[in-house]
């Protein structure tokens, strides 16, 4: 009988470099990216079509609730279907991810985000990042990853990221602490490293560097496993 894939859940504040990471890893693992942060920020552009205020946390939830949030892994990135349409694009855009950011902190809506990423990588073989998924959606998760950095180089990549925001450095790093400032002081699961996280700051790391970082944690916790089951 062949062995369950693992879980691996990788946290971490805005700008820290988890979905590149998340994204290389399931590449290089044959595993499915699931991008927690692409699910809110689907349900944030379809607040902001029909007007519903981020603050409106019934409203909100009654919105997800009538969603349709699906991710379709493909070889560069997952595609995101909002109730049929491909908006994978659309969600990167500033206008959604504040957004995202803001609706985000109401309990009930992340309880309702958490119940359909558990159905998603209940058979194992993902790898799922976000803000809370090793403390909250996959507490059992076999590895666990915090990445963090700087915000200086938090917001310089951010900047690099999306230049037709048109902001200067200094205002995204700005917006960036604001993020993190929310993320991390929020009642319904803040930001925090899982007790069992491995911390990986990556401010003067090179993505080649973190990846192969990664992957001494995630090939140690296997041999583990192996020798266990």
């Amino acid at each position: 009988m062949s062995m369950r894939k693992l879980v691996i859940a990788i946290d971490g504040p805005a700008g820290a470099g988890k979905s590149t990471l998340a994204a290389r890893l399931a590449q290089k693992l044959g595993y499915v990216n699931l991008e927690s942060g692409a699910m809110y920020r689907a349900l944030a552009l379809k607040a902001l079509a029909c007007g519903v205020a981020v603050g409106d946390e019934g409203v909100l939830l009654a919105l997800a609730e009538g969603s349709r949030i699906e991710l379709r892994p493909e070889n560069d990135g997952n595609r995101v279907l909002l109730d049929g349409s491909d908006v994978s694009e659309r969600i990167r855009e500033p206008d959604v991810t504040d957004a995202a950011s803001k609706l985000s902190v109401h309990p009930r809506v992340r309880e309702w985000m958490v119940a359909r990423q558990r159905e998603m990588g209940a058979q194992g073989g993902i790898i799922m990042e976000g803000r809370d998924i090793g403390t909250k959606v996959f507490p059992e998760a076999e590895v666990k990853i915090f990445l963090d950095a700087a915000p200086e180089v938090r917001g310089d990549r951010r900047f690099r990221q999306t230049p037709e925001a048109k902001l200067p450095p200094e205002a995204v790093i700005a917006e960036l602490r604001e993020r993190d400032r929310r993320d991390r002081t929020r009642a319904a699961s803040p930001l925090a490293p899982a007790p069992d996280a491995v911390i990986i700051d990556s401010t003067g790391m090179t993505i080649d560097e973190v990846m192969a970082r990664a992957e001494a944690i995630i090939t140690a916790r296997l041999k583990q496993k192996a020798a266990t089951d």
